[in-house]
């Protein structure tokens, strides 16, 4: 019997999303069920999806964009209801592997509680993986964690003005 795993992707480097984009993609070539939860992220289409889309890979953006943008209690309602979405799916059972993009970020700037993120955890099916994403984690997802990967920053081309590029940062 296969054991779920929760993994998280972390840090202030980039890659996180990617990171667990490359997973769903493996996980999708081996035959497991995955749905991918965008937490921040809405209403911007990126390169990854419209792959994602052509592989029949799920992907849900249920965020408002950038946090730093709009009213805070808009970007909480939308957190609440990729959460309530979150919680049901992974009732559902109908999922092998379930990817919760940014919910570290939601989590950290209070969108959700971390009452709320670790419930997840423990209403999952014992075989289901779900995988987190997402700057500063809080110190409590990692203790819950089974795999944490920490990206570093160590240069970007942003800090020389480069701007962000289709095909590398969206």
């Amino acid at each position: 019997m296969r054991r779920g795993l929760i993994i998280m992707h972390t840090g202030d480097g980039k890659g996180k999303t990617t990171a667990a984009l490359g997973l769903a993609i493996r996980a999708w070539g081996a035959g497991l069920k995955v749905l991918i939860l965008q937490f921040i992220k809405g209403g911007r289409r990126s390169g990854e999806l419209a792959a994602l889309d052509a592989l029949g890979i799920e992907v849900r953006q249920m965020g408002r964009g950038f946090t730093n943008t709009g009213a805070l209690d808009e970007h909480k309602a939308a957190a609440k209801a990729a959460f309530e979405s979150a919680r049901k799916e992974i009732l559902s059972g109908a999922w092998d592997l379930i990817i919760l993009d940014e919910i570290n970020c939601a989590a950290k700037i209070g969108l959700l509680s971390a009452a709320e993120v670790l419930e997840l955890i423990t209403i999952r099916p014992p075989q289901m993986h779900l995988v987190f994403t997402g700057r500063d984690a809080l110190p409590e997802l990692i203790d819950a964690a089974d795999l944490v990967t920490e990206m570093k920053l160590i240069k970007h081309p942003f800090q020389n003005g480069v701007a962000a590029q289709a095909g590398i940062e969206f």
